[in-house]
């Protein structure tokens, strides 16, 4: 007798949910038509990547920024409307965002 029959036993009338309808899909972040902008600068010496011009909600720019973050095992932020990745990872989070369904555009160097 496995965990679900004894779950069973224990709660007849409960009717399990599907567990793929519970799982967080990558689509609940707005899309939008202008692209991203994706720039390198040097602050302090330090190579930094700036990404802006998401014009959706404030909390899908966070949830992107801590995708990105974990994706590429970096530290980064969210200040002013952009996010800020620390190094130069522009090729990198093109190709995340691409497979996301983002425009992106590259800007300087």
């Amino acid at each position: 007798m496995d965990l679900q029959d004894q779950l069973k036993n224990l709660f007849p009338d409960h009717v399990p949910e599907n567990l793929e309808d519970s799982v967080d899909q990558e689509s609940d972040i707005w899309m939008q038509d202008d692209p991203i902008i994706c720039k390198y600068e040097k602050r302090k010496g330090k190579p930094i990547t700036i990404l802006e011009g998401y014009t959706g909600a404030t909390e899908d720019f966070k949830k992107l920024a801590k995708e990105l973050k974990t994706a590429l095992s970096v530290g980064g932020s969210f200040k002013d409307d952009k996010i800020i990745i620390q190094g130069d990872y522009r090729d990198k989070i093109m190709v995340i965002l691409k497979d996301k369904g983002f425009n992106v555009k590259r800007v300087g160097g």
